[in-house]
């Protein structure tokens, strides 16, 4: 009897011990750790973004540290050196061919049809690449239209920058936009039927040298000719709209900017039409999208999918609104009453329908754009806009090694 209370004993104790340790072996967390590139602005941003998923994440031990690199920056910094490159990253949308290319993009493929069904479907045919999903919409407002000074402009002299730039000229003010920018060009080229393509080698196409490009390129000469024309960068909008600047051409990163400047003269509208050879036509713009990519080279995927999903969910892209006045690409965030409200994406929206998506636009495109920009600007004429243009459509078709 007591051998059997002995052997029962031994056996408790052993079932007990095991039972410690399976219980221990459970709470054993995985350690993993994450590297996040932003932009200067965002970080803060970014930063409650990060310990908002590590508190909702406790599966692991998330370390995850946070670097400024802007969304501008991102390609280039990525396929310097891949493998040191963080494992989630924001990136413009007019990157992502060359980063697929490159083979730099990890494919997003844990809960795809959620992420596509979630968010507007320009931003998924940003994101997407021969119909396969390589980024997390992020925002829907990388793009431009007009803001303008109610006190100088109408509603309806904003429909015409041909108008625009003669009212303001009788009033000793200027008209801002910043066209040796290869973004902001693109607006004539683009509204004057020019396309801008990739083809099967992965070269980038360009028209804007025929017949309707020569129109585009007189309208550009004639615009920067005029008395009323401003170029600079956004110090130069933000520091002389309501003074000496009655409207400009910019995004929503500078409505806080502009609204406090104008205060109750402030308004934005769409991009206006310009002359194209006789004919009133719309100017078009880029549609941009600002979106997170994972490294292909991560050694943590399926973490630093989990991280970029909620980067960019419902919740964060609200954020991103509430503290950035950045324009949801989330459907649901898109709908809120103080989203649809905001003058600034109003204004974008009514932009949209005439915007082209940046998906292929190469990196070759822009020196060569903005070199013609700045000959315009600079008003020089040494050279026929022909040869301009036949230099510059050069230059962005040559293929890159």
């Amino acid at each position: 009897m007591k051998k059997i209370l002995v052997f029962i004993m031994v056996f408790a104790l052993t079932a007990l011990m095991l039972a410690g340790c399976a219980g221990a072996a459970t709470t054993v967390k995985e350690d993993i750790t994450l590297k996040v590139w932003g932009s200067q602005e965002d970080q803060a941003m970014l930063q409650t973004m990060i310990d908002s998923f590590k508190a909702a994440n406790t599966d692991a031990n998330y370390t995850i540290t946070l670097t400024v690199v802007s969304e501008a920056d991102a390609k280039a910094k990525v396929l310097e050196d891949p493998a040191a490159a963080a494992d989630v990253f924001q990136f413009a949308n007019d990157q992502i061919t060359d980063l697929v290319k490159a083979g730099a993009l990890y494919e997003v493929t844990r809960n795809k049809e959620a992420i596509i069904a979630a968010n507007v479907a320009g931003s998924i045919e940003a994101a997407t690449i021969n119909g396969k999903l390589y980024a997390y919409p992020s925002t829907a407002d990388n793009g431009y239209f007009l803001y303008y000074d109610k006190s100088v402009l109408s509603e309806e002299d904003v429909k015409s920058l041909d108008k625009m730039l003669e009212v303001a000229g009788a009033a000793n003010k200027k008209i801002f936009m910043d066209v040796s920018n290869g973004w902001y060009i693109a607006s004539f080229f683009l509204g004057g039927g020019g396309k801008l393509g990739v083809d099967a080698n992965g070269v980038q196409t360009c028209d804007f040298n025929n017949e309707n490009g020569l129109k585009v390129g007189e309208a550009i000469k004639a615009f920067t000719a005029h008395k009323a024309f401003l170029t600079g960068d956004d110090s130069v909008l933000t520091g002389g709209i309501g003074t000496t600047i009655a409207a400009g051409v910019s995004g929503t990163w500078n409505a806080e900017a502009i609204s406090g400047k104008l205060g109750s003269n402030y308004a934005a509208t769409k991009l206006p039409t310009f002359n194209l050879g006789g004919t009133q036509t719309q100017m078009s713009s880029f549609a941009g999208f600002k979106l997170v990519g994972v490294n292909a080279q991560t050694e943590s995927a399926v973490a630093a999918m989990k991280l970029a999903e909620w980067l960019t969910n419902e919740q964060n892209q609200l954020l991103r609104f509430q503290l950035r006045q950045m324009g949801p690409s989330n459907i649901k965030a898109a709908a809120n009453d103080a989203v649809k409200a905001n003058i600034a994406l109003a204004a974008l929206s009514a932009q949209s329908a005439y915007a082209v998506s940046q998906n292929s636009v190469m990196g070759n495109y822009w020196s060569p754009a903005e070199a013609f920009g700045l000959a315009m600007e600079g008003k020089d004429y040494s050279k026929s806009i022909q040869t301009m243009l036949d230099n510059m459509v050069a230059q962005i078709v040559k293929p890159t090694s």
